[in-house]
């Protein structure tokens, strides 16, 4: 189900994507176009397919069928992993894209710096010192640059997540996936990642992000994607998902949560 139009100059086009764990029917043909510079925020029950669908744009889950289109480079889901053509373009996509985790997904045995710099490093084959330079560029913008020594093991969550940030930008991505990035923070820590993401938003990064944080959802994002059973069940601007013409398993949903 897809009720927004087509933008011309779309940055990701998904189409009749499914993937099934066994019986467990995860994703049951997902549609959805998101314009360059776009935030779109997916939002949806336990069990509802989200965190598979984002990991499945990136193809860190394989579809069993539909296509993923990211910046002109289509993949045929079906074929991704069995097709060396089509792991090709995989690679071309995830040079295009960047993910950032619930889980910080951090090497702990290397240095904040040198976690921000790998990818530039072991897939761009960047030079170490032009990397090292925009490594710090970078986590001075996320508020890191003194822990630029530190390990991983001796950061709080909202910093891990930070550096997280750092290391998708240092990528320079078209897109951002972001997989429920506060989930797995205090209260506290949640604003300092949020405003990070608000402040990517507002220069014109195209983000895709799961997640459960209504605030950032109506304030920063201009869609609200809502899944359920392995669908996309409504696609709305927030101001009519948030708003009294909401449908009443939206309601449901925004209800019980606490944000």
């Amino acid at each position: 189900m897809e009720t927004s139009p087509t933008p011309a100059n779309c940055t990701v086009r998904v189409r009749g994507l499914t993937k099934a764990f066994g019986t467990n029917q995860v994703l049951r043909g997902v549609d959805l176009t998101v314009a360059k510079g776009e935030v779109v925020v997916i939002m949806g029950p336990s069990g509802s397919g989200k965190t598979t669908f984002i990991r499945s744009l990136n193809f860190l889950e394989t579809p069993d069928a539909g296509s993923v289109e990211v910046c002109g480079v289509e993949v045929d889901g079906a074929q991704a992993a069995s097709s060396r053509h089509e792991r090709r373009k995989v690679q071309q996509i995830r040079l295009k894209t960047a993910m950032v985790f619930q889980s910080f997904n951090l090497f702990p045995h290397m240095t904040v710096l040198d976690n921000v710099i790998e990818g530039l490093v072991t897939v761009r084959r960047a030079a170490r010192e032009p990397a090292r330079q925009r490594g710090l560029a970078l986590l001075d913008r996320v508020g890191m640059l003194a822990k630029a020594d530190a390990y991983p093991g001796r950061l709080s969550g909202g910093q891990k997540q930070r550096v997280a940030i750092a290391r998708a930008l240092a990528m320079d991505p078209e897109v951002i996936f972001f997989d429920e990035p506060t989930s797995a923070l205090d209260p506290e820590l949640r604003d300092e990642v949020l405003k990070i993401m608000r402040e990517l938003a507002n220069e014109g990064m195209t983000m895709l992000v799961v997640t459960h944080e209504t605030r950032f959802a109506r304030d920063v994002a201009d869609r609200i994607i809502f899944m359920e059973g392995g669908y996309v069940v409504e696609d709305a601007a927030p101001e009519a998902f948030f708003g009294p013409g909401a449908s009443e398993r939206s309601r449901q949903f925004l209800g019980q949560l606490h944000d």
